[in-house]
């Protein structure tokens, strides 16, 4: 088997799939690329069992074949080329000989019939969206997934489908983040998948900020899209995600409104002496008026005080300010809505004129 290619064809490909490879793995071909060679293309497949990506570069070959090869290593050779230069890859007796020019390098390679590839199941859900707009739905809930929580439906990101509605939402139990967009295309009746943290986290990275759609397909077991010669695909979480509209707060007659910059500079600079562990910080609420206090157990106090609109009852209530702060860096409104019914209560964050994204953080103890 022999192919010859130049390195600005391939290593696009293989910088894309070499996100999914783990550099500790328990099976020692995961930490492999599969090279498969046809006449009309050459598709580089990598996978770590949750995550598959495939690469496919159009070039035409006389010879086809297939194996695979350590992932990192070829990554790092390609890399380490002069532009421009052309490779030539030749495989025999389960070694890999690459020359280019006047470097020579040899890798082992494992047999491809032994690599684990992804069986996407016949009945399933299609429809199309933007790719700005699936980017923009998963950059603005992703923050608030679970990280390793025994509840391990929370250590993913919830995508319901409904109408020509694409809905996102992601919890971690003390926060969540919800997020709306339409769909180009209706689907047949309403689902709801949980996208494992590790596939939404490849799924922000390949996704582009642009108008061109892409096509989403959801099995029972997988959820697979189709990117400009990119072919995703990630298994979805065995799990049933809590009913979270029990959660969000209703809006009320009487919201604080608060130039976004300078109520995340004010808490911003109050987290400095908040306890490091905790990071908890007081709010007072009072007409026209927002106070942030934070102290720690060096008897260190910050004070913060911000002119907002509100004509409430008088409030104080207790939050971690780094979830407060995740929230208002994500919203990019000039003001924000802030929603607190009572001292015990979650509080809802609305940014400016829209109602596609809200985020609850719960209130803490002090």
């Amino acid at each position: 088997m022999k192919i010859s290619i130049s390195r600005e064809e391939i290593l696009p490909a293989l910088q894309t799939v070499n996100g999914v490879v783990e550099r500790r793995q328990t099976l020692p071909i995961l930490s492999n690329v599969l090279l498969v060679i046809s006449k009309d293309n050459i598709s580089l497949t990598a996978t770590d069992m949750e995550v598959e990506l495939v690469a496919t570069i159009e070039k035409t070959s006389h010879k086809t074949g297939e194996i695979t090869l350590p992932a990192r290593k070829l990554l790092d050779i390609c890399k380490a080329l002069p532009e421009e230069a052309q490779i030539n890859l030749e495989i025999s007796n389960d070694r890999a000989s690459i020359n280019s020019g006047k470097s020579r390098f040899v890798l082992s390679t494992l047999p491809a019939q032994e690599y684990p590839l992804v069986e996407f199941s016949e009945d399933k859900t299609h429809f199309q969206i933007s790719q700005r707009n699936f980017k923009n739905i998963l950059d603005n809930t992703a923050f608030a997934m679970a990280q390793q929580d025994v509840r391990y439906y929370l250590n993913g990101l919830l995508l319901e489908l409904e109408g020509n509605k694409l809905r996102a939402v992601a919890t971690d139990g003390h926060r969540l983040a919800l997020c709306d967009t339409e769909i180009e295309s209706r689907p047949v009746k309403p689902i709801q998948v949980i996208v494992p943290r590790k596939g939404v986290t490849e799924l922000t990275r390949l996704l582009r900020d642009d108008e061109r759609n892409v096509d989403v397909l959801i099995s029972s077991n997988h959820i697979r899209l189709d990117l400009d010669g990119i072919k995703f695909t990630s298994k979805l979480v065995d799990g049933k995600f809590p009913d979270y509209t029990r959660v969000i707060p209703a809006e009320n007659d009487t919201p604080v409104v608060a130039n976004k910059e300078l109520l995340r500079q004010s808490l911003t600079r109050a987290s400095i002496l908040s306890n490091e562990k905790y990071r908890g910080v007081r709010i007072i609420l009072e007409p026209s008026k927002l106070r942030a206090l934070a102290h720690n157990p060096e008897q260190e106090e910050a004070e913060e005080e911000i002119e907002v609109t509100y004509s409430g009852n008088e409030m104080e209530i207790g939050f971690n300010v780094s979830y407060l702060l995740d929230a208002l860096n994500i919203i990019k409104t000039e003001n924000v809505f802030i929603t607190i019914s009572d001292p015990n209560s979650s509080c809802l964050f609305l940014p400016e004129n829209s109602k596609d994204c809200k985020f609850v953080v719960m209130p803490m103890r002090l």
